[in-house]
């Protein structure tokens, strides 16, 4: 399968061009959706074309490229979350745009292993969009569940402000399918809070779900980190021990 080849800020001009057409359609953004959306999308193309540089690349394939129409997506909902906390916004058009966001989510691992172009970056990338995506569903689901619900989308940034703290909580994860269910699970569910369809009640027990799940998640990866890190603690006391003996 022939590579396709694009650059990060291709997006950014897609990106404007579709919050052109939903203003034209619907409710135009407010000066603070179009800045939310347009800063979204600039430092996101921002970071991925630092990522390309450091691989010594300017362009990305085809699975990044589906990552990057996410990405994308995610810059325009946020635009309109952003509105809609001063303005009325159609949920549906909210729903509808976060809907496509997720059911791309998946393709861009399968486009990856089918070209043959599976990589960290795009891995690293993948987890990013996910992990804004739930912030800013999350900040539009506060009104009908309550504020506690941004816990689900803070919580990736909180682990990221721990390794700051502790520095041996960074260490490199092995892969595991069950963080992606469960990314694409408080998607689905915040996404069916957003469209309003469910009781009152009903939606707080099922972000309730999504939380517990999430704490899971996160809990099971840094269990592992502790766990390796006493191992490696360990073997170098060992090592030194070892040194100490054959120096006699």
């Amino acid at each position: 399968m022939r590579k396709v080849q694009f650059t990060p800020w291709f997006w950014v001009a897609a990106g404007v061009l579709v919050l052109l057409v939903v203003g034209a359609l619907s409710t135009p953004l407010s000066p603070a959706g179009w800045a939310a959306a347009l800063g979204y999308l600039v430092v996101s193309s921002v970071l991925v074309s630092r990522g390309l540089r450091r691989r010594a690349s300017t362009r990305f394939g085809a699975a990044n490229a589906v990552t990057a129409t996410r990405s994308m997506l995610v810059g325009v909902a946020t635009g309109i979350v952003v509105t809609s906390l001063t303005g009325g916004i159609p949920s549906v058009l909210l729903v509808t745009i976060v809907a496509v966001a997720l059911a791309l989510d998946g393709v861009d691992g399968y486009v990856a292993r089918r070209t043959d172009s599976v990589s960290e970056l795009g891995a690293r990338f993948d987890m990013e969009v996910d992990a804004f995506l739930l912030l800013v569903l999350c900040v539009y689901d506060a009104r009908f569940v309550g504020g506690w619900v941004l816990a689900i989308g803070l919580m990736r940034y909180a682990f990221v402000a721990a390794t700051w703290v502790l520095p041996s909580l960074g260490r490199t994860l092995p892969y595991r399918y069950w963080r992606k269910v469960v990314a694409a699970v408080c998607g689905i569910v915040l996404a069916v809070i957003a469209a309003q369809v469910l009781p009152p009640v009903v939606a707080v027990i099922v972000a309730a779900g999504a939380l517990l799940l999430l704490l899971e998640s996160f809990g099971r990866d840094v269990l592992w980190t502790v766990r390796m890190n006493r191992t490696d603690a360990r073997l170098v006391s060992l090592q030194k021990a070892s040194a100490r003996d054959g120096s006699r």
